[in-house]
């Protein structure tokens, strides 16, 4: 992909008879890139927010959103479930049209700050996410670290989110968020030690390619218990239901985001949180599925060729279990989700962290030398 990006780049400057400077390519190629992955991270948040809805009004016998079209096309006739596909944009175009409202009493410099730094983390962390065999933005040797320490700073935005409003019902959202998150990111935590231990590396790429040998090789099957325990972990730190306390409407109005509107609001709730779903289906696809793989090797060609294409399968496919397990579960009790972190998740990681150690010792799965 690089190479590709300064093949573009050449010939759009040799079209206008121009040559690049050397320091200026490689800083054109780098922002290629990045408007390559984020430009369509954005469009899939929009598109989720309506998978979203279709997919549950579909479970629950609705019809979910099904009026709002930019052109009133025949196949919209023949095919009702495509019915509504403009009401994300239609969302975005009403919250940038609102009024941002910032209290009196606030620290509006934080109110102001808390959406960005909320915002920021979900998106740089997919730097290190190898889309595909050859494309990825920045491939680091201490690519597990970097996610951690990303995914741990969206935490402050909350707190600030909450704090700075000068309401209690703000702050208390926040502090309930940050002790479910700072619970769960340790079970996540303890879970990626297990990958690190199987792959031998801390490069996202390096742990694709040691599950390369096929669909028994993927880590989900030594690591099962540890993949359940992720993929929980994730769905936890996104504050998604059933574990979305932090914003439960009929205890506390709306949770650490409740004096916030407008584009303020898109950029602290919206974007992030499912901006932070698509990285975490992405990242439990990388870590346990084979990331970029092919399931069926062996068929050869397209189908078996390691490509983008697998990789956005294995996304959609868990984007989907999120949607399943909110239309499916009740929203739990703060009690009960601080147990299921600190008493069960976490002690199942260190648990199989152990198993892990006796399969390396007697050279089982993917430690078979």
């Amino acid at each position: 992909m690089h190479d590709a990006m300064a093949s573009l780049w050449g010939w759009i400057f040799g079209w206008f008879g121009a040559a690049p400077r050397g320091d200026v390519l490689p800083l054109l190629i780098i922002v290629t890139e990045i408007v390559i992955i984020l430009l369509p991270l954005v469009v899939a948040v929009a598109m989720l927010t309506l998978a979203e809805r279709k997919v549950i009004g579909w479970m629950q016998l609705r019809l979910g959103p099904n009026y709002i079209n930019f052109f009133d096309l025949p196949i919209l006739r023949d095919f009702r479930f495509l019915n509504g596909w403009m009401q994300p944009f239609a969302d975005v175009i009403k919250l940038l049209l609102k009024e941002i409202i910032v209290p009196a009493r606030s620290n509006k410099f934080l109110f102001l700050a808390a959406p960005v730094i909320t915002l920021v983390p979900a998106f740089i962390t997919w730097s290190v996410v190898p889309l595909s065999p050859g494309f990825v933005l920045a491939d680091i040797n201490a690519g597990i670290l970097y996610i951690l320490a990303m995914t741990s700073v969206g935490v402050y935005g909350i707190i600030l989110a909450g704090w700075a409003a000068n309401s209690k019902y703000a702050f208390l959202g926040s502090m309930r968020s940050a002790a479910q998150m700072v619970a769960y990111e340790i079970a996540m935590g303890f879970a990626l030690i297990g990958v690190l231990m199987a792959a031998g590396s801390l490069n996202l790429g390096d742990i694709v390619r040691a599950q390369s040998h096929g669909v028994g090789s993927w880590f989900v099957w030594p690591l099962f218990p540890l993949c359940v325990v992720y993929f929980i972990s994730g769905v936890a730190e996104t504050n998604r239901a059933p574990f979305d306390v932090a914003e439960a409407e009929s205890e506390i109005v709306a949770g650490y985001h409740v004096e916030y509107s407008g584009a303020a609001f898109a950029s602290l709730f919206a974007l992030p949180e499912y901006a932070n779903m698509i990285l975490i289906a992405a990242l439990t696809s990388v870590f346990f599925f084979g990331g970029w793989l092919s399931p069926l090797e062996s068929l050869g060609g397209f189908i078996g060729a390691p490509s983008f294409f697998w990789l956005f399968a294995k996304i959609c496919f868990f984007l989907f279990v999120y949607l399943w397990i909110r239309a499916s579960f009740p929203r739990y009790r703060y009690d009960q989700i601080m147990r299921l972190g600190w008493k069960v998740l976490i002690p199942v990681t260190i648990v199989w962290i152990g198993v892990e150690g006796v399969m390396a010792f007697y050279q089982i799965g993917p430690w078979k030398t």
